[in-house]
């Protein structure tokens, strides 16, 4: 069973959605069914019974991949990280060269990545072009958009990741 990085932060949130799935979103599934039974016996024709049943097996598959990656998450506490070189965890302000825009991103797992609230994968060309590097180091990243260069200001270790 292949094991993979995750902060605390990210464990809880996938442990929260699991939590509200399986105690709100089942049981309000199988009430909608039921009503939509009550209300026509014939299922094949019922559009509300299809429809709530495609829904709980969107919630099922859900539950099974949130319960997967949970089995299979190695959480590392990002508070007892430190150190001045970039690796899982670290929450790194780059400056781009070419037009000084600065960027803050954590490096998180893959189940928990979204590059909105400025988490990046572990796995992603701007986090693979991080790692192991230090502050006031320049890398270039190869992007889907093209190839671009970053300036690393800061690297910090915070648990929450950046402030968005």
């Amino acid at each position: 069973m292949t094991k993979f990085p995750m902060t605390a932060a990210g464990y809880a949130a996938l442990e929260n959605e699991l939590k509200h799935r399986i105690r709100v979103e089942r049981p309000r599934l199988i009430q909608r069914i039921q009503e939509a039974i009550t209300d026509d016996s014939n299922l094949v024709e019922n559009s509300e019974y299809q429809a709530a049943k495609a829904e709980q097996e969107i919630n099922e598959a859900r539950i099974a991949e949130l319960e997967d990656k949970l089995s299979r998450a190695e959480v590392i506490d990002v508070s007892k990280l430190s150190g001045d070189t970039v690796k899982f965890g670290a929450t790194v302000t780059l400056v781009a060269e070419d037009d000084e825009e600065e960027k803050v991103w954590q490096i998180v797992g893959e189940p928990e990545a979204d590059a909105g609230k400025g988490k990046i994968s572990v796995n992603s060309p701007i986090a693979r072009a991080l790692i192991g590097k230090t502050k006031g180091t320049t890398v270039e990243v190869e992007a889907p958009g093209g190839a671009k260069s970053y300036k690393i200001r800061k690297i910090e270790w915070l648990e929450q990741g950046p402030k968005k």
